[in-house]
């Protein structure tokens, strides 16, 4: 009979899609070498015309998302089976196989324009409604923190690693307008100038997968802390003390906590009292909470023309004669700040740090 050959050729093809779905390979950790492909490590598959996470990831989401030239992530945390990471003063200690992934991508419209649109959280990334750009690894190696770089091909089927990394001329169109720009995958060097946060002699680490950036749940739906999570899945053996981290996103929040969590995470892998930029006595890692080391009034040190021929970091009530909003603004490689994974202005957080200078209280 017709109808039922249709539905026992139906069946057959369902079932075939569930055993490809069931036979994916779990990950696998590489203790050495430079796997060519992130196919290699197992880590998504790409089926129902999706990116999708193994299922023996984890998908985590920090609480304050790094700019990076408006591009969405998907993020992954992964431990070989039978390991364990430990609380170790504080901090999250992940044992030698973990593997976290940043997927960055854009959002696009039906005419196939890139988006700029505010961070989402997604536990996949569709292919008929964003474009993939790279896939960053960060391997725990006996030796320590190992970073791979890997850019997708334009049919979004692969990803290849690129050691010297890659670029890619982008178009995006905004609520501000359209932007033009080059999009730059850092090598694996550079890699060390945001995650090596004591300088010179420090070591590679995870900066959002961090205790902090992980104590605040996944998405406005969710109400379990992802650190409780991993300890629930057995990957972490206790929890932080701490409360619940401010992120930079939440409108809740007082100005200059958003403020505090935004400079933090965007540039306080530098600015810290070990950090690369140490001797600019600028500390906008939260360990400094007011005053000049915060940049309240503080001349500059060696900024040169990127000091925009203005005379302190911040000047209360005054962003426009604040070097800090300054080098925000700017896209020239001399004067923007952070140095490095931007070529755009982040609009949403200059209007934070502006609207942040311009109420705080005070001269110079």
């Amino acid at each position: 009979m017709p109808g039922a050959q249709f539905l026992r050729r139906t069946w057959c093809a369902l079932a075939l899609l569930f055993l490809s779905a069931c036979s994916d390979p779990a990950p696998q950790f590489h203790a050495e070498g430079s796997p060519p492909r992130l196919s290699d490590w197992h880590l998504f598959s790409l089926q129902r015309g999706a990116l999708h996470p193994a299922d023996e990831s984890l998908v985590i989401a920090p609480a304050n998302p790094l700019f990076s030239d408006f591009a969405q992530k998907l993020r992954t945390l992964w431990l070989p089976p039978g390991t364990q990471a430990h609380l170790v003063d504080g901090e999250i200690d992940y044992p030698v196989g973990t593997v976290l992934t940043k997927t960055f991508y854009f959002p696009q419209d039906r005419s196939g324009n890139l988006l700029a649109q505010a961070p989402a959280t997604s536990t996949q990334v569709t292919l008929d409604s964003n474009t993939l750009i790279e896939t960053r690894l960060l391997v725990r190696r006996e030796s320590g923190w190992t970073a791979f770089p890997y850019v997708w091909n334009t049919e979004q089927t692969e990803a290849f690693l690129r050691d010297a990394g890659s670029s890619r001329a982008l178009t995006l169109v905004g609520a501000t307008g359209t932007k033009d720009f080059t999009y730059f995958v850092p090598n694996r060097n550079q890699c060390a100038g945001c995650h090596v946060t004591e300088h010179p002699a420090g070591a590679m680490h995870p900066l959002g997968a961090i205790a902090s950036q992980l104590q605040t749940p996944f998405d406005e739906h969710s109400t379990t802390l992802q650190t409780l999570a991993l300890q629930q899945h057995g990957w972490l053996d206790v929890t932080p003390d701490s409360s619940t981290t401010v992120s930079w996103l939440d409108s809740q929040a007082s100005v200059a906590e958003r403020a505090a969590a935004y400079l933090k995470m965007n540039c306080g892998h530098c600015h810290n009292p070990e950090g690369a930029a140490d001797t600019s006595a600028l500390l906008l890692d939260g360990s400094a909470s007011t005053g000049v080391h915060l940049g309240v009034c503080k001349p500059p040190v060696a900024a040169g023309g990127g000091a925009g021929d203005r005379l302190f970091a911040i000047v209360p009530g005054q962003p426009d004669r604040s070097i800090l909003l300054y080098r925000m603004e700017s896209t020239a490689p001399d004067e923007m700040m952070p140095e490095l994974g931007r070529a755009l202005v982040h609009d949403e957080g200059v209007a934070l740090i502006r609207r942040w200078i311009s109420e705080m209280p005070g001269a110079c």
